[in-house]
């Protein structure tokens, strides 16, 4: 496959506090790579190192394979990017600020910003200081799109938005997908991922955890056990598993074990009732945080 997006040994501190450390990913032509983690975990210093809008402790950025510089313009218009907030000029209609953002581009992407409009519902009478959250991001959203780039960077793009324009927004990502559109999706809400990514990255207190196919992260053999038995302070003993739940007669494990491993330790003790359940897509992303 070929790579569009190459991130090596991103490092970024804030004086002492470190804010990323040692990420390296790349992202695949025509994919859409989650990036997801809890707020606070690195995501926007990921993102805002990639844009050039902080500089880097240490690091280095590739774009379709040439070095991403903070003043190449060739580079820039090929790039969409959302924030995860928007700051725009108060005192300008949103008509207004379309048809500016629209004389950085040749050819002007003027069909493709009236389809956006469209498509979103934008009043551009308006306003920007008139917008509500929800408009203002929808605002981004056109201004990230609207010159169909090559790359999108997508950062909590749908915070703001009403569950219907969520909707709308998940065909548009699959629409730019179809067309070749490479995008980085940067969220802390889990079934965002599972619905629209093909690839994610795991991040945590600015360290890259993981990186899996949502296939593969969907068929994780990660279980939830419960066990009905007089005999379970043994049993806990040699499971060495904290347990989630416990009472005098049951426990529920988080089961990180070998199955037949399981199995071999279970048939020593007299079990009453077993359930075995499979956890969800949002208990494995959850594991990593553990």
């Amino acid at each position: 496959m070929k790579k569009i997006l190459e991130i090596k040994n991103l490092t970024k501190y804030y004086g002492k506090t470190l804010g990323v450390k040692n990420l390296s990913l790349e992202l695949n032509k025509g994919e859409i790579f989650g990036f997801i983690g809890p707020n606070g975990a690195g995501k926007s210093t990921t993102i805002r190192s990639i844009m050039n809008l902080i500089n880097k402790t240490a690091g280095e950025v590739y774009f379709e394979g040439q070095r991403l510089e903070k003043d190449n313009i060739n580079q820039k218009q090929k790039i969409g990017y959302l924030p995860s907030e928007i700051h725009l000029y108060d005192d300008m209609t949103v008509k207004e600020l379309l048809d500016y953002h629209e004389t950085f581009y040749h050819p002007k992407p003027h069909d493709k910003r009236c389809e956006l409009v469209k498509r979103l519902n934008v009043d551009e009478t308006k306003k920007i200081e008139e917008l509500s959250l929800g408009n203002l991001k929808k605002v981004g959203i056109i201004l990230a799109f609207m010159h169909s780039p090559k790359l999108l960077i997508l950062d909590e793009a749908t915070s703001g938005l009403d569950p219907v324009m969520q909707e709308e927004f998940y065909k548009l990502l699959k629409e730019e997908q179809e067309k070749g559109t490479t995008i980085f999706y940067s969220t802390h809400i889990l079934n965002e991922v599972s619905k629209i990514c093909d690839r994610v990255g795991i991040i945590k207190d600015g360290h890259l955890l993981k990186i899996e196919k949502i296939e593969e992260l969907k068929d994780k053999e990660l279980t939830f056990v419960t066990i009905i038995s007089k005999e379970i302070d043994k049993l806990e003993k040699e499971l060495k598993i904290t347990p989630l739940e416990k009472t005098k007669d049951m426990i529920k494990i988080k089961n990180t074990l070998e199955i037949n491993s399981l199995i071999k330790i279970l048939g020593k003790y007299k079990i009453e009732k077993l359930f075995i359940e499979k956890a969800t897509l949002e208990e494995v992303f959850l594991h990593y945080y553990k």
